[in-house]
């Protein structure tokens, strides 16, 4: 990418909001730094490394760092960006020095390789919950680090964010994703490299709020026209709201009165398995749709947690992103087939990093329904299917989870077993290791009879009944004598439970009940009963072969 295209994407608008920039007027006499450039830090190994900040415009900028020595000028806007040539992997601490008319000494720095973690609660879920919290005690390694990004909104790509790097000891790894967490432990094992992660995620939020706006602007299609409407109304509004500072001084205090008076009393009632009070006011409304959400709320504008927590990022040399989100967007499986592959479009265009390497959990069980849904339902089956369809993307790795997930919690208490399959996945993809990094996927499928033949890849060892290596409490294991999951409909589109065997590469469907079948279908529900398994104990994923609304 040019570098001033570049320079220009990464300070993107940020005189709008100098107030709140530490890169302010008044101190642009001084060297800065954004907080992620700070103690601790790790850079990424094998590429260019990206260092910038701000100076006084016209300064002469120099970075030094592992025997290198490069030197710019802050452009007109005291901007400037350094790359340092591509680095070894080293653990050994260093010192970056950044100098202009003041020095910037950052210590400890390694180079290794660094992750970012986004998406939601599942990955913002931290080792000090469930049963994550009994690898604590060993989770002492000064060559895994972490920066966990505070959780925050903006109308437009920032400059800066706020956070800090922890080295991970049994203490500060409490706050660590898990998922991440035990990602990142295998990768130092398997590697032998410093590892670091950006812990970039918030409970609760929709795909859109993580994709810029240019990624709307770029593509095409209604789902996405839609959603960048969205946006420009609520930046309208916005906007206006700026104008006039009194509606949300009034939002605030008017959200404090409910939150001191209101919200305790309906809280009371619930706990009492009663309505609310029927004089119970609604929560207040808040005129900003970009201003930081409530604390009973969630971002839900487009772009509003890209612009605050991702750019700030760009374009800091990565390994490559985890991605784990989806949740909330159940509902609307068929968007996320637009949405999900332009977010992964929109992050490789800003980083610049060509093909970057997007590994994704493709969502566990949860929810009641353990048989095939209606052929046109906007469920969660039809957002794993999205999932599974980015895997046409280059670079790209889903790490499957269905069998591992909980029918009753949306937060399964398996982060070590999602972290392992990431982690397996980043080792035959990103790092080239001779394993089997993932389960196995539908290839193709062939009617011939009464029977469904489906040709599947990711197979391994071979094909295998097996069983999940964790389940919640309360649910009992699977038979492991027979294949479970596979449903078959003729033309009237009736789903019937199926017969299913292994041959080769393939699993054969039939049933008696079906004589002309047209379509067979495999984990095609909200928590399915399945067990179909590669020998190397990863699980199959979902799939079905009717497409006509693919």
């Amino acid at each position: 990418m040019n570098t001033n295209i570049h320079l220009r994407l990464l300070f993107a608008f940020s005189a709008l909001f100098a107030t709140d920039s530490p890169f302010t007027a008044t101190a642009r006499a001084d060297v800065k730094l954004p907080a992620f450039f700070s103690d601790h830090m790790v850079l990424q190994r094998d590429l260019p490394a990206p260092v910038w900040g701000n100076a006084a415009p016209g300064e002469k900028v120099a970075v030094t760092f592992a025997g290198q020595s490069a030197t710019t000028t802050a452009d007109a806007s005291g901007r400037w960006l350094i790359k340092l040539t591509p680095l070894p992997a080293s653990a050994t601490p260093q010192i970056l020095t950044v100098r202009g008319s003041s020095t910037v000494t950052v210590n400890d720095v390694l180079v290794g390789d660094v992750w970012l973690a986004s998406g939601q609660s599942n990955m913002d879920s931290p080792m000090s919950s469930g049963s994550a919290a009994q690898a604590l005690p060993e989770a002492t390694d000064p060559l895994i680090r972490f920066f966990k990004v505070t959780k925050s909104v903006a109308a437009e790509p920032q400059s800066d964010l706020k956070g800090k790097w922890e080295l991970s000891t049994p203490e500060a790894a409490k706050n660590f994703s898990a998922v991440a967490y035990f990602f990142a432990k295998e990768i130092r094992r398997t590697q032998n490299v410093p590892v670091a992660v950006f812990n970039d995620a918030w409970g609760g939020t929709p795909i859109k709020t993580w994709m810029s706006v240019e990624s709307l602007r770029s593509g095409s299609g209604p789902v996405l026209a839609k959603t960048l409407a969205e946006w420009e109304t609520a930046f309208a509004q916005h906007l206006s709201v700026k104008d006039k500072p009194e509606l949300m001084t009034a939002y605030y205090a008017d959200m404090k009165d409910w939150e001191t008076n209101v919200q305790p009393v309906i809280k009371a009632a619930k706990a009492a398995g009663k309505p609310a009070p029927a004089d119970a006011r609604p929560e207040p409304v808040q005129p900003d749709p970009i201003a930081m959400p409530s604390a009973s709320k969630r971002p839900s504008t487009p772009s509003i947690s890209y612009n605050a927590m991702i750019a700030p990022l760009v374009p800091y040399g990565l390994r490559g992103v985890l991605w784990y989100q989806g949740e909330a967007d159940a509902s609307r499986g068929l968007d996320y087939r637009d949405l999900f592959p332009a977010l992964i479009k929109g992050w490789r265009a800003a980083w610049g990093q060509g093909d970057l390497p997007f590994l994704y959990v493709q969502l566990p069980s949860n929810g009641k329904d353990t048989v095939p849904v209606a052929a046109q339902s906007n469920t969660i089956p039809w957002l794993r299917e999205a999932q599974a369809s980015a895997l046409s993307l280059p670079a790209t790795g889903m790490a499957v989870t269905l069998e591992i997930g909980d029918p009753d919690n949306v937060h399964p208490d398996n982060k070590v077993h999602t972290g392992h399959r990431l982690a397996l996945v980043a080792r035959e993809k990103v790092y080239g290791e001779k394993v089997v990094g993932s389960g196995p996927l539908y290839r193709d499928h062939s009617i011939v009879g009464g029977t469904v033949r489906v040709r599947l890849t990711g197979i391994g060892g071979g094909l295998v009944v097996g069983s999940a290596p964790w389940r919640p409490a309360g649910v009992q294991p699977l038979p492991v004598d027979k294949l479970l999951g596979f449903y078959i409909a003729g033309a009237d589109q009736k789903w019937v439970e199926a017969e299913a065997r292994i041959e080769g590469d393939s699993v054969v469907i039939s049933s008696p009940a079906v004589s002309s079948p047209v379509a067979a279908r495999y984990g095609w529900a909200a928590s399915p009963h399945v067990n179909l398994y590669n020998r190397e104990g990863l699980a199959a994923a979902p799939f079905r072969t009717d497409a006509a609304d693919r």
